[in-house]
């Protein structure tokens, strides 16, 4: 019997396979690139994606072709980056959270309470380090197509308001199955319950969370302010996230297109940065007019609660790192 993993690896081969063998490309040939994300159609992250997508087809003359899978149509994550390491023509997003289990010391692009702002991010995506672990994760098979996208500023929705640490003592808040974000949430007073995203609204409707914590739109999206009426404005992290896929599928691209792949998806990226602020806002006057509050934290407190979180993964982000993270943002 097949199993669910092997039918997409039978998938994606056969994609390649009616795909033009792209080392072998001419001018006339089309290169399809299947794009894999978990975000629903109409949301910001979408939206720029297909962006991304108009950019890549218009630069490349139509050599460039995307095939969106949103909605995580080519299984999870996890799945989906082991089908990018046997040279799939896959191209998904991902952070630095989920990274980690690949590159330890990746996850600092991804520690919450250390960036304040998209600027510093972006300083660190152009820093050596940044390019050292890059490099380091080549290694493993994977490649970094670009970097500068904010996935969103992270905030929370529970059944009860809250403004310092103290108050989340007994909530049980969704968060994705990584470990710096169970470690995360509970630093931040909270108990952390990992589950898939798609599982978060009946669990909350069912009372086994109290709670999710996600960029403001995607909470929207998912519909958890039915079940959670207070927002929280714990801006917690600034989420960054860069799209990858096989070192070995890159190879075979031709240098121009891998060039033009970086260029394209980060004037999308700045697209989506203006889609994220509308649908922001608009996120919140739709849960207001719901009956959702909005609750303004006293973020000193749970920045200040936070400040030694780095230490819990000393062995991944040692003080020689952390330290260099410091300087190249400008800011401890």
């Amino acid at each position: 019997m097949i199993s669910g993993f092997a039918k997409k690896l039978m998938v994606c081969a056969m994609g390649v396979a009616m795909c033009v063998a792209v080392g072998s490309a001419t001018a006339a040939d089309v290169i399809k690139i299947k794009i894999a994300y978990g975000n629903n159609v109409g949301e910001p992250n979408d939206k720029a994606v297909r962006e991304w997508g108009r950019l890549m087809k218009e630069r490349s003359k139509g050599q460039v072709e995307f095939q969106y899978f949103p909605s995580s149509q080519l299984g999870s994550q996890k799945d989906v980056t082991e089908q990018l390491t046997i040279g799939s023509n896959v191209i998904t997003i991902s952070d630095g959270g989920f990274l980690m289990d690949y590159v330890p010391a990746f996850g600092v692009t991804y520690l919450p309470y250390i960036y304040d702002n998209k600027e510093q991010l972006f300083k660190l995506v152009d820093s050596d380090l940044f390019k050292d672990l890059s490099k380091q994760l080549e290694g493993k098979g994977l490649y970094i197509v670009h970097s500068k996208w904010i996935y969103g500023v992270r905030n929370m929705l529970a059944t009860k308001p809250a403004t310092k640490p103290e108050d989340l003592k007994g909530l049980k808040i969704r968060v994705p199955n990584i470990r710096l974000s169970n470690e995360m949430m509970n630093a931040m007073g909270a108990t952390a319950t990992p589950m898939p995203l798609a599982e978060a609204y009946p669990a909350l409707m069912q009372g086994v969370i109290n709670g999710a914590e996600n960029p403001i739109p995607v909470l929207y999206g998912g519909k958890m302010f039915e079940g959670a009426k207070f927002l929280l404005m714990t801006r917690h992290q600034v989420n960054l996230s860069s799209w990858i896929a096989g070192t070995s599928f890159i190879k075979k691209l031709p240098p121009e297109i891998v060039t033009m792949l970086k260029e394209t998806g980060e004037e999308a990226g700045k697209f989506l940065d203006k889609e994220n602020e509308v649908a922001d806002k608009e996120a919140v006057k739709k849960m207001e007019a719901a009956g959702v509050k909005v609750v303004e934290v006293d973020r000193a407190a749970f920045k200040s609660a936070m400040k030694d979180f780095p230490n819990r993964f000393s062995k991944e982000f040692p003080p020689e790192v952390m330290n260099k993270v410091y300087s190249i943002i400008g800011s401890k």
